[in-house]
């Protein structure tokens, strides 16, 4: 008898082989691989993360990396395995109006910036990164939002947060001047159909992203893969399956780019040389691989107020992939 898995996910490249089927189930399971939104409906739904935590209606997720930590913090009933595969840097999701005289980080002191949530991943990650990378305070900002926070919780004393009405296109907003900067990992309509002129923070974000990279070690990872933990008392070594799954869906995806017209982009074969020159395969799972990405992520969550502790990585996952 086997166990079938559900599994919710984004409709990445690394994640095609589980949608045609070429990764292949350990013995003794199989998985129904379901196309899933956060913010967009996919073919099998959307608000991926929301019914994760909410409802537990996946065996397994792709799971937001800062609402996962706010969920173990307050004993959700969530466990992870060191999956990772959502990635950012926030360098490149940091915008400006194009006629911005906002230079650098330091020029945002004082200013509003229009963010998804307060506890968005990369809404954590770039408030982070400019007070511990950067030397700017987040609290000395403004923050306005568009979207209510998937786990509720109470902000820091003095720190400015408004809401903005359902529905508000921050790239008009930044058009407008009402505020100065965006952060997000999915620029508005606007700014990306052109109709608002925008540019990146740093103008040459490759470069600082490189710099970053080489300073930390590491691709900031988004999203997590999360479990429901009684599957786990029934089968224990399905952490391992998973783990091997995803692997397989790793090398599989890796093998498209030998095809220099796999993708529609015309030159996708120079840049994947280019990118495994610059940054090697920063797509590392396991723990040990990622421990010092998790103690930057809890630290950054515990400044922020969304985590009542800066609790250690390893409560994060289940035992079994703690050698990993």
């Amino acid at each position: 008898m086997t166990r079938e898995i559900s599994i919710a996910f984004d409709r990445y490249d690394r994640h095609f082989p589980f949608f045609d089927g070429t990764v292949k189930a350990p013995a003794g399971y199989t998985y129904k691989a379901l196309q899933v939104g956060q913010s967009d409906h996919l073919r099998d739904g959307t608000t991926r993360h929301e019914q994760m935590i909410h409802h537990q209606r996946y065996d397994v997720a792709e799971f937001s990396m800062s609402t996962f930590l706010m969920a173990i913090d307050r004993g959700v009933p969530l466990i992870g395995i060191p999956v990772f595969p959502r990635r950012l840097f926030s360098q490149s999701c940091m915008f400006v109006r194009a006629d911005s005289d906002i230079e650098k980080p330091e020029d945002l002191i004082g200013k509003k910036v229009g963010l998804s949530s307060f506890q968005t991943t990369l809404s954590l990650l770039a408030k982070g990164d400019l007070k511990f990378e950067y030397g700017v305070r987040w609290e000395d900002i403004k923050w306005l939002l568009t979207t209510p926070e998937k786990v509720k919780f109470e902000p820091k004393a003095g720190v400015e947060i408004e809401y903005a009405p359902k529905g508000t296109d921050l790239g008009l907003l930044l058009d407008n001047h009402e505020i100065d900067a965006i952060f997000m990992p999915h620029p508005p309509h606007s700014v990306m159909k052109g109709d608002v002129k925008t540019r990146r923070l740093f103008r040459d974000t490759q470069s600082e992203e490189k710099r970053y990279f080489d300073k930390s070690g590491y691709w900031p990872i988004m999203h997590i893969v999360a479990m429901r933990p009684a599957l786990i008392e029934e089968y224990p070594d399905l952490p391992a399956a998973l783990m091997d799954m995803f692997a397989q869906a790793h090398h599989i995806s890796d093998e498209y780019y030998t095809d220099p017209n796999w993708s529609r982009l015309p030159e996708i074969r120079h840049l994947y040389e280019a990118s495994r020159a610059k940054f090697g395969d920063p797509w590392k799972n396991g723990f040990a691989a990622n421990k010092k990405n998790l103690e930057r992520f809890i630290q950054y969550s515990h400044d922020q107020g969304l985590i009542s502790e800066r609790f250690a990585p390893e409560r994060l996952f289940t035992p079994s992939t703690l050698s990993t």
